[in-house]
């Protein structure tokens, strides 16, 4: 596995510290490829995770995923799922998906100090039978994991959820609207700038 999990680079720091050891038990110990039941019950109530990519080129992005708990979904043990909502329209983790499939996403409880890691291979999906589940979710992306595993959590500060974002879109619920879109009102996209003009009020 240790062969498997690190690079020559990986190696080269392991040796200057001499951490060969340790990163060999530890990966023996925590890194596996396929979802078992813990992941799955760690990562189903996550709200919220990172997620980096890169474009064909190896520039790099990173970006936050937030939703309602169990938003990320374990669909089988070599599968995971999640929802892309509206967001800025640069679309810049999806795109660079697109071009290099590669991803790692990074789940963290801040309240219990735990984090997970899921380094794999995603595919988006505009006509994935998930969007059924997921209201207002413009596709979904599928990621295949290469390796899974926890992370020594003592940096992680503890911190309390005070109130998840009401922007993320719920069944039979009128989703508000970014704020920050009154300022680019007339080149957001045409559907949303027609559901602005029938909620606005009309004169007379």
């Amino acid at each position: 596995m240790s062969d498997q999990v690190f690079h020559p680079g990986e190696r080269a720091l392991q040796e200057r510290f001499d951490s060969t050891r340790l990163a060999d038990k530890i990966a023996e110990a925590t890194v596996h490829s396929t979802f078992t039941s813990r992941d799955v019950e760690f990562i189903q109530r996550m709200d919220m995770f990172f997620l980096a990519t890169s474009d064909a080129q190896g520039n790099l992005d990173c970006s936050y995923k937030g939703g309602d708990p169990g938003f990320v979904r374990i669909v089988d043990e070599q599968t995971l799922a999640f929802p892309m909502y509206d967001g800025n329209g640069m679309f810049m983790s999806a795109g660079n998906l697109t071009q290099h499939p590669a991803v790692g996403m990074l789940f963290i409880d801040f309240e219990n100090q735990w984090r997970m890691r899921v380094n794999g291979a995603a595919s988006i999906d505009f006509e994935d039978p998930l969007l059924a589940h997921y209201p207002e979710a413009q596709f979904i992306v599928r990621v295949t994991p290469r390796l899974i595993f926890v992370n020594c959590p003592r940096y992680i500060h503890k911190m309390k959820l005070v109130e998840r974002s009401r922007f993320v879109p719920k069944a039979e619920c009128e989703t508000p609207e970014a704020e920050w879109k009154d300022h680019f009102a007339d080149v957001l996209p045409e559907a949303q700038q027609e559901r602005r003009r029938s909620r606005a009020p009309r004169s007379g």
